[in-house]
């Protein structure tokens, strides 16, 4: 087995290459510190979207339709609107639905830090500081640091992503990654033989322009095939499925996250998150890309203009020095 984390050239752009046993991964802080690529080259498998024809300026244009992308601040805020405790903000208008959507983390070229091997493990380090050399923040003049720490062993990718606030403002805490899983996701698969499974609970109702009206819906059958595995996440329109997060199970323990198989070879992907994430958005781009994506979010769509608790939303605002991290990992099984 080798273990190694190598700083590589990517098509004119600084990246890490990280190799653990069967898993390969490279890090790209030109791409907001996106994952760009994962495999398990033991099993054929190629866990996220990745186009290698792609040159980094088109990749740029998409950036969250590729990889393992960061989001600050996740999916919609409805016309642009971001009420803070202490203030209120007004984004651009870049959804043709009237909202702003997917922030800015995504689109920044990040520094990378340090990438190096610790016994098996390989890990590559990054950061971005946002502050008033950043176009944005005449918009919103609040200042952070987002630091994210990759680690690939042999039981795959471990993700942890903190945001400190360095402003003297509270800042208001939303964070997801639109996390884009190939279907079929081996070389020869099928994507009528992708199935996905998420513990999921209570369905968002949206409004035609994606924003939450605030009522729930009763679960279809469409929805239950979430719970029982059953869902082919490929091949039809997904558009928006936005649900409570539940705990469930994986081969009979305790499991937070989403489960990508493949139904004819029993391969799967296994993406657990932490329990900050409280809720999914599923969302496939039509259905007829080959790939999709599970999006585990830490507040509901809007979440700062909702009318209701906090606690129900995920709304949170870091004040002034504090700290927040989330984390993941993906492997297969």
């Amino acid at each position: 087995m080798s273990y190694s984390a190598e700083i590589i050239d990517y098509k004119g752009k600084e990246a890490v290459a990280l190799t653990a046993g069967k898993y390969k991964a490279i890090v790209a802080p030109f791409l907001g510190s996106n994952v760009i690529r994962m495999q398990d080259v033991e099993n054929d498998i190629e866990i996220f979207r990745y186009d290698e024809s792609l040159s980094v300026e088109d990749l740029k244009k998409s950036p969250e339709v590729y990889g393992l992308p960061t989001l600050y601040l996740p999916n919609r805020l409805a016309n642009g609107v971001l009420k803070v405790s202490d203030a209120t903000y007004h984004f651009p208008l870049n959804d043709p639905l009237g909202n702003h959507i997917h922030g800015f983390l995504h689109k920044r070229e990040h520094t990378l830090v340090s990438a190096a091997v610790d016994g098996k493990k390989a890990i590559a380090k990054t950061e971005y500081i946002y502050d008033k050399n950043d176009e944005f923040f005449e918009t919103y003049p609040v200042s952070f640091k987002a630091e994210f720490t990759f680690t690939l062993s042999d039981d795959g990718l471990e993700y942890a992503f903190t945001m400190t606030n360095t402003s003297d403002k509270q800042m208001p805490y939303g964070m997801c990654n639109h996390t884009t899983i190939n279907g079929p996701f081996t070389k020869d698969g099928n994507g009528l033989d992708m199935r996905l499974y998420i513990p999921v609970g209570e369905k968002w109702e949206l409004s035609k322009s994606c924003i939450p009206t605030g009522d729930m819906l009763v679960q279809t059958n469409h929805d239950r095939q979430y719970l029982t595995g059953s869902q082919v996440p490929v091949l039809h329109d997904i558009d928006n499925d936005v649900f409570f997060a539940e705990e469930g199970s994986l081969d009979g323990k305790p499991f937070y996250g989403a489960v990508a198989t493949d139904a004819a070879t029993g391969k799967r992907i296994c993406y657990e998150v932490c329990k900050d994430f409280k809720f999914w958005v599923v969302w496939n781009d039509h259905g007829d890309k080959g790939y999709f994506c599970p999006e585990p979010c830490t507040w509901i769509i809007d979440a700062p203009n909702q009318p209701i608790p906090a606690e129900e939303s995920g709304y949170k605002e870091l004040a002034p020095g504090e700290s927040h991290t989330v984390t993941e990992k993906i492997y297969t099984a």
